[in-house]
């Protein structure tokens, strides 16, 4: 990463904080500070990412603001995270994404909707939005099998690969361009799927003020494995369309739909808390000018997953064309954003447990 004002200000905090070592108990971040006896550019984009947010150490420390030292881990380290996010995205040109998020997602939505509906119109009859159909192949009659599977996997495919380039591009730097073992793989991804370090050390973290709270940890919980479980149900559909021949939608109990259902409703979940808990939080800690770009992600999750609830209740009614082009249509935008959002999070951060599992303790 190249030397930003982020940069030189998380190193003048990690300074500080590696002087005092009050917090040394409170993350994975400042036992992981500990190991290091200089702080190079992959060093702090490492524990950047290897920071949750938690905001313990914000509270507990007495360089805060209105300190003359003014150290603010949290939003410093936001701050830097943003720029990883942008300097290894993949390709560069679409790296300036990330410059205006929120409304990036609010354009791409909107084109993205426009087009669905635009294609409806296009292959099908004048009116067809308005009928209902009913058995298998009845959302073929609004969109065209290929047109809806083509337009996906190219869209998810290239997102998976601009995924896959960011990861490299920031282990190369900070993972230090070493093959973890396998052992450190393991942990780093079960500490990733546990989302220990949204604990707090076991009392929560401060999602709003001083008092401690398990809240964020349970929302990201319910959003991220819904999100796994709907990935997981459009698999077992591709399957079944693919190697079983059966077209959808699916019966109410069939696997693609009872995943779809509990990954539809554990996004809702816990998109709608984690949009509450930004709101409500103390902006004192958080980078302000981020808040948009954060939001936005979330809300265009929240309505993936409520359309998609919406369709599967109303898919047998004269509603069912409109709610499926929409819901499409909010699913191709975040396919196409996922590697130019706050998603890149979850892959930097992942690769960052990884590393501090290869590193060992201190």
């Amino acid at each position: 990463m190249p030397e930003s004002d982020s940069l030189i200000e998380a190193r003048r905090e990690m300074e500080i904080c590696n002087a005092c070592r009050y917090c040394e108990g409170f993350c994975a971040v400042f036992p992981a500070m500990a190991r290091e006896r200089a702080f190079s550019g992959g060093d702090l984009t490492y524990l950047a990412n290897l920071c949750h947010n938690c905001q313990g150490c914000y509270y507990a420390c007495q360089y805060a603001p209105p300190h003359p030292f003014g150290v603010n881990v949290p939003r410093t380290f936001a701050v830097l995270r943003h720029e990883s996010y942008q300097d290894y995205a993949w390709p560069r040109p679409l790296a300036h994404a990330f410059e205006r998020n929120g409304l990036v997602v609010a354009v791409a939505t909107a084109v993205a909707l426009a087009l669905v509906l635009i294609l409806v119109g296009a292959v099908t009859a004048p009116g067809v939005l308005g009928h209902a159909y009913h058995g298998p192949g009845a959302f073929y009659r609004i969109v065209p099998w290929a047109a809806m599977a083509g337009v996906a996997a190219v869209t998810l495919l290239f997102s998976l690969a601009a995924l896959a380039v960011a990861g490299s591009r920031f282990w190369r730097d900070a993972g230090q361009g070493t093959r973890p073992p396998l052992r450190a793989v393991a942990a780093g991804l079960r500490d990733a799927l546990t989302l220990k370090n949204l604990g707090g050390g076991g009392h929560g973290c401060n999602d709003r003020d001083e008092a401690f709270s398990q809240g964020r940890r349970h929302c990201h919980h319910a959003m991220a494995y819904g999100f796994l479980a709907c990935f997981a149900s459009t698999l077992s559909a591709a399957f079944e369309a693919y190697a079983l021949g059966l077209p959808a939608p699916y019966p109410v109990f069939s696997l693609p739909v009872v995943l779809g259902a509990l990954g539809g409703a554990g996004l809702v979940i816990g998109t709608s808390g984690l949009i509450w808990l930004k709101i409500a939080a103390n902006r004192a800690a958080a980078a302000e000018n981020l808040f948009g770009a954060d939001l936005a992600l979330l809300v265009l999750l929240w309505l993936a997953a409520a359309s998609g609830l919406l369709l599967l209740g109303f898919r047998e009614t004269s509603a069912m064309g409109t709610l499926l082009a929409i819901h499409l249509g909010l699913v191709l935008s975040l396919f196409v954003l996922l590697p130019y959002s706050k998603f890149v999070h979850a892959v930097h951060r992942s690769l960052a447990l990884v590393r501090n599992a290869a590193d060992g303790p201190a």
